[in-house]
């Protein structure tokens, strides 16, 4: 398993509804709201053969309210 980082920006007055969503698949690790360009930040850990991208589509990215994401992959840990 390796982890990697979702943000994601939420259409206004939609976060809360949004991590609520988030909360209840039970696939992310962590969940933070945060300030700055985007709203949550989520750590998920994926199977080291598993496609992110189909990954992120059917299980994040597709959750109402939610206006943009960025991943970031995580490489070795130090």
């Amino acid at each position: 398993m390796k982890p990697i980082f979702v943000q994601l920006q939420c259409a206004p007055g939609k976060t809360y509804e949004v991590a609520d969503a988030i909360y209840q698949t039970e696939l992310v690790s962590e969940l933070y709201s945060t300030s700055g360009d985007y709203d949550l930040l989520l750590k998920v850990y994926v199977k080291d053969e598993q496609d992110i991208g189909k990954f992120i589509n059917d299980h994040i990215a597709n959750i109402p309210g939610i206006v943009r994401s960025l991943t970031t992959l995580t490489f070795r840990a130090f």
